[in-house]
């Protein structure tokens, strides 16, 4: 018996409240345990890793160390609501950093777009690709800025378990024609090419395509310009571990290498969770913040599944795969930004091969993440640490990743070299991988799709998993497969949606 499960073994012959089991660290799961937490449960987290984090995990290699998932916060009071429910300041324990620009387009003919939260930066920019679209530009922010105030403002935090809810906004929807994707919205207000891609990219960082994915979305524009986009010093491994230490104080426990194998359920509702290993604990309600396709499937008896069979998530779309490569390098880039997109020869045609054919291309984009621009002290003095992420299909594709994610890397580093790191394969010191396969086997990540359900129209609000099982009393769901979806802001709002839904705890008498 490991200290954390020892810990939750005393604290139940001792306290008195009711049990939360929490599967899974991300950040729906941490935000859910302080939440919980606060409502009055006596929370346990379980983790099949051997450290919290899930997709916002830290690797420490050879002195680099590597954030594996999300990089940036584009909604910080999310944050501050949680360390504010504990009695705490957020800015007390973590050190936000604004980045500027919040991140760097180089297009495949070598020209360079430094998007900001400086508008007027934008539009002098913008004006040196075409003039006409300054006033589409500011057009564009309009536009996103009445999406935000119905996509976000409106539905990120509401529960959506019930058809009521779905009616009650759809007149809103219908008026800003969600039925349209965001490149389409993009299209209306912006002529250029290259800069249609630059206001249309974001949906792919939540595993969205631009060509598909609902025209709401456009709101990260507005969200990005309204409250910025900061790095966490430290990585965002600090946030995640200033999280643990919220839900350590208020009594809660977190036990890692403890992968849930069965959550158990009788006569319909929930009554605790059977782990790999054996040992069976009794909970009076379960919070998974694993995959939720990985969750109803595998972690579930299909006797206790109505909605979500084998078949209904078979036929569901799942979101684009990722090829990271985390690298740390001997010397610096100084010129290179803290976050770059390098964009291939191919826009909507490679984004068809990825989530319609299903097939991985000869070209690729690249997302390039360089922390030490703003946080040195994530690699040994004088060195960078980087991730470049690649988005491909999911393993629906016929691509043997064991043995060829090497050659995949190979291909990467070749375009790096020739487009913002040159003679980088003879500067690296450390290196590791992570594929879709990976996503897979390591994350529990259904066809290793890096953000569960891809978000289409069809696919979210209520027709998403609910937050509040359709089929098992006590069971909830946060995280990125279910309402509202994939990123940060989104991961974070799932556990204020179950806040709504999970009754408050009523102490047990003695």
């Amino acid at each position: 018996m490991n200290i954390a499960e020892s810990a939750f073994r005393a604290l139940e012959t001792q306290d008195l409240r009711p049990t939360a089991l929490v599967i899974g660290t991300g950040f729906g799961g941490l935000a859910a345990a302080i939440r919980l937490g606060a409502k009055g449960y006596r929370v346990h987290m379980l983790e099949k890793l051997d450290a919290p984090g899930g997709r916002a995990y830290v690797y420490r290699q050879d002195g680099f160390t590597f954030d594996a998932g999300p990089t940036i916060v584009t909604a910080p009071f999310l944050l501050e609501e949680l360390w504010n429910l504990c009695g705490k300041s957020f800015a007390d324990d973590i050190d936000l950093r604004p980045m500027d620009p919040f991140f760097r387009i180089q297009f495949d003919d070598g020209r360079i777009f430094d998007y900001s939260g400086d508008k007027a930066r934008n539009i002098e920019q913008i004006k040196s690709y075409n003039p006409a679209d300054a006033d589409g530009y500011e057009r564009y922010l309009k536009a996103s800025e009445d999406r935000y105030k119905v996509g976000f403002e409106g539905l990120v935090d509401k529960p959506f378990d019930s058809l009521l809810a779905l009616f009650k906004f759809m007149p809103q929807l219908i008026r800003l024609r969600a039925d349209r994707s965001v490149y389409k919205l993009v299209s209306r207000y912006i002529r250029d090419p290259q800069l249609r891609m630059t206001m249309s990219f974001h949906p792919l960082l939540i595993g969205g395509n631009p060509f598909s994915v609902t025209s709401v979305y456009t709101l990260i524009s507005y969200l990005e310009q309204r409250f910025g986009v900061w790095s966490a010093m430290g990585g965002t491994g600090s946030i995640v571990k200033g999280m643990a230490s919220l839900i350590e104080g208020q009594g809660g426990t977190i036990e890692c290498n403890a992968e849930v194998d069965e959550i158990l359920v009788e006569a319909g509702s929930v009554r605790g969770v059977r782990l790999k290993d054996g040992r069976v604990m009794d909970s009076d309600i379960v919070v998974s913040n694993a995959d939720a396709a990985w969750t109803y499937r595998h972690l579930i008896k299909p006797e206790h599944r109505k909605r979500w069979t084998d078949r209904k998530i078979e036929r569901s779309h799942f979101s684009n795969g990722l090829f990271v490569w985390y690298f740390g390098t001997r010397g610096q880039y100084p010129d290179v930004p803290h976050h770059s997109v390098i964009l291939g020869p191919r826009y909507q045609g490679l984004l068809d091969d990825i989530f319609k054919r299903k097939v991985l291309a000869e070209d690729f984009s690249l997302y390039l993440h360089r922390p030490t621009e703003t946080d040195p002290s994530l690699a040994p003095e004088g060195c960078d640490t980087f991730y470049v992420l690649a988005p491909v299909p999911h393993l629906d594709a016929d691509v043997d990743w064991h043995s060829y994610a090497e050659t995949f890397k190979e291909r990467i580093c070749k375009r790096l070299e020739e487009t913002m790191l040159p003679g980088l394969r003879d500067r690296i010191v450390t290196s590791r991988l992570l594929t879709p396969q990976d996503f897979h086997d390591r994350l529990n990540s259904v066809k290793g799709a890096a953000f569960g359900y891809e978000p289409r129209i069809t696919q979210s609000a209520w027709f998403r998993p609910h937050n509040r099982s359709e089929d098992i009393n006590g069971l909830y769901l946060v995280g990125a497969g279910t309402h509202p979806g994939a990123g940060m802001p989104a991961v974070i709002s799932s556990a204020k949606v179950i806040d709504q839904l999970v009754p408050v705890a009523v102490t047990q008498r003695a």
